[in-house]
């Protein structure tokens, strides 16, 4: 008998209507347009304006999405896993807030925190149910409000992420589907990728309010040597663990970080260009939403039997590598 697979068959998004373009950060910080495509690939990011409107809203509109697409009931999800950094409260989990507005009346569900790795780890995690036994059908929902922990005076990190959510049903199957995957975790205790407070170790206060230790910090330079390295070698690592070639790959799903990480991860698979996903242009890094929003855009594009390598890097520090067949 064939061994029990997670597949996805159905994928859905959310990416809020404003937009803000490289020309109107100009006017806010010291950047330019030029400077900023040269160096990331981005030319404009959507953000979530709406104050009353969260994480969960862009969550729960891609998670409805997802289920029409797959044609399956909400009622019918077994586990829904939300992995964001930008929760809408510390507890309740997003995820919660997701299974009541959608009517997932009969799933448990919870957030996962693991910064741009999240969507990847709650793909592995949404599957390992399912080859288990343990579920029949999972939603899994990357989503991010990057806006709410950005400092809009600070050009390191500004220019850098968007808002947007993706998601994607996760159903049991026999042929295809995840198939293996390779997750790191490094702790990171020289604080290159963090937010300073609003945690245990740091709660909120006047002060910290004050000095901005409420958004992201980021050594860029750093985390950019970590990230081209970890993403390119967990990409590779995987491929040479499951006999794969750049020939045998059909699709490339890297996190949404940087054009030239990007970049650097396929040449070390042996991938031709057209063979990796990149909306980075339109979206900039919506951290946890990075992939299944490229799963989304391509949709279209994929073929029973496309073999995919989804990577990814991250705070944490994080970043991983997972197998698919798609079989939707």
């Amino acid at each position: 008998m064939s061994q029990i697979r997670a597949k996805i068959t159905g994928v859905g998004h959310y990416v809020p209507d404003y937009v803000l373009t490289n020309k109107e950060l100009e006017t806010m910080v010291d950047t330019d347009d030029d400077w900023i495509r040269s160096r990331t690939g981005i030319a404009e990011r959507r953000i979530l304006k709406d104050p009353d409107k969260a994480t969960s809203f862009m969550a729960t509109n891609a998670a409805n999405e997802a289920l029409e697409d797959a044609g399956v009931d909400a009622e019918e999800i077994d586990v829904i896993i939300l992995a964001t950094v930008t929760p809408d409260y510390f507890f309740p989990a997003t995820a919660a807030l997701v299974q009541k507005r959608i009517g997932a009346k009969n799933a448990y569900g919870f957030d996962l925190s693991a910064a741009c790795s999240g969507f990847l780890f709650a793909l592995s995690t949404g599957s390992g149910m399912i080859e288990a036994g343990r579920a029949k059908k999972v939603l899994v929902i990357g989503a991010d409000k990057m806006s709410s922990i950005i400092d809009y005076t600070d050009r390191t990190t500004c220019i850098l992420f968007g808002d947007a959510a993706g998601a994607v049903v996760l159903e049991e199957g026999r042929e295809g589907g995840i198939i293996d995957y390779i997750q790191r975790t490094e702790g990171d205790e020289e604080c290159m990728l963090y937010q300073p407070a609003g945690g245990s170790l740091n709660p909120a206060s006047e002060e910290t309010v004050r000095n901005k230790e409420h958004f992201i910090r980021q050594d860029g330079r750093a985390v950019f040597k970590k990230a081209t390295e970890g993403m390119a070698d967990v990409s590779k690592e995987i491929m040479d663990k499951n006999g794969l070639t750049g020939d045998d790959v059909a699709w490339l799903v890297p996190h949404q970080a940087n054009l030239r990480i990007i970049s650097a991860t396929a040449r070390r698979m042996g991938l031709d260009e057209e063979k990796v996903m990149i909306n980075i242009d339109k979206y900039g890094n919506t951290t946890a939403a990075t992939i299944p929003l490229c799963l989304y855009d391509w949709k279209d594009k994929l073929k029973t039997g496309d073999k995919i390598i989804l990577s990814a890097f991250g705070g944490g520090l994080t970043w991983g590598a997972l197998y698919l067949q798609w079989t939707k």
